[in-house]
């Protein structure tokens, strides 16, 4: 019997299993679709997909540099523990190493480490380790230079919050101070043209209201608006900010001493904006001895 790549799709989003090993069951079970599944869950394939529906908030952001080029990528699991397991840090790191090669996350799944997709080398992780796990995202820079910084650091390249800084000139040193700026400080972006024009309008609107709300003639609350939009700005882009370094400066006025332009950067978090479970410590402790 002819198994079509439809079948092949819908065995593979119902059990978690890779591609060839939902092809192979399908073709074991002459396109079965239930036996195929009881096929991938005799052989232990099929095991992830009972984790699917967990939410996976933790992790590690990995970094990797090749010449001029930089990336970030972000793998999720459901627990810090996991994230500490040295099968899961090793991984991530070959998916970084991968994520050199593509343009987006998406090409990223599909990038082949030691002989198999990323995809399928995560459910199988997934399987052994018996946690979900995903390939959340990936930014790229490239730059004359390109320095890299992790924070809170698990392993070298790894760790809770990844940065990439592009430089033209000026040294590495200035370039790392730069980064662990970025960590901390969490720029939205390089300058103001860089910002998102829907973020920056919302916070004019919200402006204008408080202004209003002041009861000062027109003349003085436009002014209020621009002076405010004004700090707003310069604390939100990375050269309006003051360097941690040197709060005297801004980034922009200390990467002029150090002899740099600051091309790009990017920052990445693990479980960034992902909405976490949240479970009382009774409750978790009582669901973990019902099995």
């Amino acid at each position: 019997m002819a198994i079509t790549a439809a079948q092949v799709k819908e065995l593979r989003e119902s059990t978690g299993a890779g591609m060839m090993d939902a092809k192979k069951a399908l073709v074991e079970t002459d396109g079965d679709m239930e036996a195929a599944v009881d096929w991938l869950r005799t052989k232990g394939l099929a095991k992830a997909a009972k984790k699917s529906g967990r939410t996976a908030a933790e992790g590690l952001v990995a970094v990797a540099v090749n010449g001029s080029v930089g990336v970030a990528v972000e793998v999720n699991s459901e627990t810090d523990f996991v994230a500490k397991n040295a099968e899961f840090q090793t991984m991530v790191k070959d998916i970084a190493e991968a994520a050199l090669g593509v343009a987006d996350v998406d090409a990223l799944k599909s990038a082949d480490v030691n002989g198999k997709p990323v995809s399928e080398l995560i459910t199988d992780k997934i399987a052994t380790i018996g946690e979900n796990m995903s390939v959340r995202r990936m930014a790229k820079i490239e730059a004359d230079t390109v320095v890299t910084y992790v924070h809170n650091a698990a392993a070298d390249g790894l760790g809770k919050i990844g940065v990439l800084v592009g430089l033209k000139g000026g040294d590495e040193a200035f370039g790392k101070q730069v980064a662990m700026h970025i960590a901390a400080a969490n720029p939205q972006g390089l300058d103001e043209a860089s910002l998102d024009p829907a973020v920056v309008e919302k916070e004019k609107q919200i402006q204008i209201d408080i202004a209003k709300e002041s009861g000062k003639p027109d003349n003085i609350i436009e002014n209020m608006i621009k002076g405010r939009m004004k700090k707003f700005i310069a604390e939100s882009t990375l050269l309006g900010q003051a360097f941690v370094v040197n709060p005297d400066l801004t980034v922009e006025k200390a990467a002029k001493e150090a002899g740099a332009e600051i091309t790009g950067f990017v920052r990445l978090e693990v479980g960034e904006g992902i909405e976490k479970e949240t479970e009382d410590f009774a409750a978790e402790v009582a669901k973990a001895m019902q099995g």
